[in-house]
């Protein structure tokens, strides 16, 4: 088993947009190698508390030994971020002053090939965050109808190809079942016309990204977590998040315009019967993207998107 290793994307805009002070309680809900969250506990020294919530067991070993430190200041929670009322009411903390998402596989996760999340090696069909339940990528390649497989991987993966690479998948499992990444990469390649493959990505990439999301439940969370943190946030609070898709991205542009924005009553009523008010100001017009110096040192970070927001 790979030691757990993940590199921090976006780490100075993180901390200039979270703006995190002393005595503050701030949330990491990606904790990851927990290197956003030891920059978030140094700025905040004495007093601040970092709550860190990740699905993934290797991140939370990692992230208890790394930030050892910092003694309690150091909240760790195995779980998902989705459930984030739930995590700090369990903690005794009834609002925050800052939510930080860094969304996605980590690198420790996809450089681990017994996680199943890379077509790199050949590994077990696996893709869990948390290794300790759910059902895997294995699980769904074999069991979704060619409808409901085609749908995971048109609307997660973005893929035109993804009815033909449902059929392929369809067609080999009844001769055997599709355990390993190797086995499904091969079907995807032969499924999407050569005349089709990208430059950049592997054919395989997309779907690899669906079924990651819909074993995850990548979405769902997001939603659930993002609604709960900007609850939770008092006046002043920020809610920073880093996505690496489309699909992601545009759930948090959206959310952050939904609770940015004031009376929704028709044009013309002449007087608001809603009574909504808005409960954010945007801080990015447009998402934040890594600099020419971090792409040289992280290739991955190529993608990485940063929205902010901050509680009225």
């Amino acid at each position: 088993m790979a030691t757990f290793h993940h590199v921090s994307v976006l780490a100075d805009e993180v901390m200039q947009f979270l703006a995190p002070v002393s005595g503050g309680v701030y949330v990491d809900g990606t904790l990851g190698g927990a290197g956003h969250a030891g920059h978030i506990l140094e700025a905040t020294a004495p007093a601040g508390i970092l709550v860190g919530i990740d699905r993934d067991p290797a991140a939370i070993r990692a992230a208890k030994a790394r930030l050892a430190p910092f003694g309690d200041r150091a909240r760790i929670v195995h779980g998902s971020f989705g459930d984030l009322a739930q995590h700090l009411a369990n903690l005794g903390i009834e609002a925050i002053d800052g939510l930080l998402l860094d969304l996605g596989v980590s690198s420790h996760q996809l450089d681990a090939p017994e996680r199943g999340f890379s077509f790199q090696a050949d590994a077990p069909l696996d893709m869990r965050m948390d290794t300790t339940t759910g059902v895997t990528a294995a699980d769904l390649v074999n069991s979704l109808s060619h409808g409901e497989l085609a749908r995971v991987i048109r609307e997660y993966g973005e893929e035109r190809w993804a009815g033909r690479i449902a059929s392929f998948i369809c067609t080999a499992r009844e001769e055997d079942t599709v355990w390993t990444t190797v086995r499904l990469a091969e079907l995807v390649k032969g499924a999407i016309p050569r005349k089709a493959w990208e430059e950049r990505i592997h054919p395989a990439t997309r779907t690899f990204q669906a079924l990651r999301i819909a074993v995850n439940r990548e979405l769902e969370e997001l939603e659930a977590g993002l609604a709960a943190g900007i609850g939770m946030l008092r006046p002043g609070g920020r809610v920073v998040v880093i996505s690496f898709h489309s699909l992601e991205d545009r759930i948090v542009k959206n959310s952050f315009r939904s609770h940015a924005t004031g009376c929704v009553c028709p044009k013309g009523l002449p007087i608001c019967q809603c009574s909504k008010l808005p409960e954010l100001k945007i801080l990015t017009g447009r998402p934040v993207t890594a600099t020419a110096e971090e792409l040289a040192a992280n290739p991955r970070a190529r993608s990485a998107k940063l929205r902010a927001a901050e509680k009225m």
